[in-house]
């Protein structure tokens, strides 16, 4: 993101009010705008001197150029590192990243195998985007990478082969309510394992704690930009890593539930109508049409839901944070996404 690149100056957070939530969702979209994925290295090169000369006043006003090099550098750097996050596990790839595997694991029919399969690679893609998205402020160590996606990876196949073996012994319900609940098994088990996917992925963020940095009053940016110098951590909080790790568990959620539930329930309808049952081979494109159309509307409404650059009052973390407060007493951290 702009704010991991040098310079004194901050560029306006987005165009859009980030104290509201339809104000979040348009700069979600941003972020996530698949388009930015066919940047070239010297175009993103180019975007980083063009936010750069803005944050060191070599420019001084917001440029229509100049705002589309800032949603290029939002959408490709980390905020924390400056570096290129690894493009599979980019918001602005996610649906097209989850688009096979959710179409894998929504696929009508599968059995024990198939279903192993398409939760393993879907956690394994998960343990990536969380990974490549986290606080960077607290690195994961490689050990404790690999038990996490272990662990996450046995808690989605217990949950969907355990939901697969329960459904079709209740005897009460009706072969159409079956046939429902087997299509929503694949959601039961990527949404309770993709949020302990976040918190076991980011677990070493709750157990050190996260930087926090003080909210600064124009006067405060003003003379730090005469300064030339950075806003400088305040220490490390646990309580605000909590936070950060519980939000972006249940914005996974949260964007997980429109897109697991209803491509399944809308083709159960579907291929009850003749014109699907007289046309096997096309229930593989409508599934991926559903699915797509689904995600590209899901991602923006779940990213909103909480701010990216979070503010909190002092008084919420811990003590040593009581007397260090910026403006109003708060200070802010990277969420994660």
């Amino acid at each position: 993101m702009s704010a991991s690149l040098p310079g004194a100056r901050d560029l306006p957070a987005s165009q859009y009010d980030l104290g509201t939530y339809w104000g979040r969702v348009k700069q979600s979209a941003q972020i996530s705008d698949p388009r930015t994925l066919f940047v070239s290295a010297s175009g993103l090169e180019h975007a980083k001197k063009l936010v750069s000369a803005y944050k060191n006043g070599q420019e001084q006003s917001m440029t229509p150029d100049l705002w589309r090099a800032k949603k290029i550098v939002d959408s490709t750097l980390h905020p924390d590192t400056g570096q290129p996050v690894f493009l599979p596990f980019r918001m602005s790839c996610f649906v097209i990243s989850n688009l096979v595997v959710t179409a894998g694991m929504l696929t009508p029919g599968l059995q024990t195998t198939g279903t192993l399969l398409w939760q393993i690679t879907n956690q394994s893609l998960n343990v990536g985007i969380n990974s490549a998205n986290a606080n960077k402020s607290t690195p994961l160590s490689t050990s404790t990478l690999v038990k996490s996606y272990l662990f996450a990876v046995s808690a989605s196949c217990s949950v969907a082969l355990g939901l697969n073996a329960i459904v079709p012994r209740l005897r009460r319900l009706s072969p159409a309510t079956k046939t429902i609940l087997t299509r929503l098994v694949p959601f039961a088990a990527v949404a309770s394992a993709g949020a302990l996917n976040v918190f076991l992925m980011r677990g070493e963020e709750i157990r050190q704690g996260i930087d926090v940095y003080p909210v600064l009053s124009e006067e405060d940016k003003k003379l730090r930009e005469g300064q030339g110098g950075e806003v400088q951590s305040l220490g490390k909080s646990r309580k605000a890593a909590v936070l950060a790790v519980g939000e972006t568990a249940a914005s996974r959620v949260l964007n997980s539930t429109p897109i697991m539930v209803l491509p399944p329930l809308v083709l159960v309808r579907l291929q009850r109508t003749e014109w699907l049952k007289n046309r096997p081979r096309v229930v593989l494109p409508v599934n991926l049409g559903l699915i797509l159309t689904t995600s590209i509307f899901a991602l923006p409404l779940a990213l909103a839901a909480f701010p990216q650059r979070q503010a909190i009052d002092v008084n919420k973390l811990e003590p040593s944070f009581w007397d260090k407060g910026g403006i109003g007493g708060k200070v802010e951290f990277n969420r994660g996404i």
